[in-house]
Formats: C-alpha cells, sequence, structure tokens
C-alpha cells in the first residue's frame, strides 16, 4: 500500500514537471516571437547572446522533460530557477548595463509583458518542479518512467 502512495505521489511529480515544461515552452515560444516583433535591433549583443543560449538550454530542457529522458529533472532543476531569476533581471529591472533589455522603462506593450511573465513563471515553475521530482528521488536523477512492451 505504502508503495503504490508513493508510485502515484512520483507518477503526480512527474506530471506537474510535464505541465510545468509546457507552459515554459510557451512562454520561451512567445518571448522570442515578441522579440522577432519588436525587432532584433533593440537588443545588445549580450542580450542577444545571453538569450541565444538561454533558448538553447530551455529547448533541451523541455524535450529532455516531454521524452521522459531520465536527465529531465535534473536539467529543469539546474536550468528553471536560474532562466526565471535572469529573464527577470534583464527585462523586469530598470536599464542596468549590457545585459540589460528593460521592460519597465517604456516602449513596450501588454504583448510583450505577457510574454515575459509566462516565460518567468513557467521556467520558474519548470526549476521548482524539477527540484521536487528530484528531492523525492534522494537527489539523483530518477530511473525513466516503465512503459510496457508490445
Amino acid at each position: 500500500m505504502a508503495t503504490q502512495v508513493h508510485a502515484a505521489a512520483a507518477g503526480r511529480r512527474l506530471r506537474v514537471l510535464r505541465a510545468a515544461a509546457l507552459v515554459y515552452g510557451i512562454g520561451l515560444l512567445l518571448h522570442g516571437l515578441d522579440h522577432l516583433r519588436r525587432g532584433l535591433d533593440e537588443l545588445t549583443r549580450h542580450v542577444f547572446w545571453a538569450g541565444n543560449v538561454s533558448t538553447v538550454a530551455g529547448i533541451v530542457t523541455v524535450a529532455l522533460v516531454l521524452t521522459r529522458h531520465r536527465w529531465g529533472p535534473t536539467a529543469a532543476a539546474a536550468i528553471g530557477l536560474p532562466t526565471a531569476l535572469g529573464v527577470a533581471a534583464v527585462h523586469l529591472l530598470p536599464e542596468w548595463g549590457a545585459l540589460s533589455d528593460s521592460l519597465v522603462d517604456g516602449g513596450v506593450d501588454g504583448w510583450t509583458y505577457a510574454a515575459v511573465a509566462i516565460e518567468i513563471a513557467g521556467a520558474a515553475a519548470l526549476g521548482l518542479a524539477g527540484l521536487a521530482v528530484l528531492r523525492a528521488a534522494g537527489f539523483a536523477s530518477p530511473a525513466p518512467e516503465a512503459t510496457t512492451a508490445t
């Protein structure tokens, strides 16, 4: 009985992780499309390249989680919270340097704020869900989910 309860809880944590990966993936896509809409010439090269590195890491992480790869939770924990903090620092603080693309300094619409908010919330949820899965597994990368052979 206790094993079934633990298995059910583990399944819920993995479902939450996959849902968070979907929200983050949608936010990542919307944020990228918004940058294209506003024009990439608005970005410093530092923001441009930091965003590209973050996007690649995010796509890899979402793919690992959605394909149920055993490294998915680890990638989510490693990428999620730092990405949420980084995107927030770049976009939600007043202009502060080369790694800044401040939205609060004006000139953007609600679409931009929504895209950034969805990405930040999704990344934070992804990181926390990844940590929850890892914590329940004793901070080891969990074994892949069992599949039935056909």
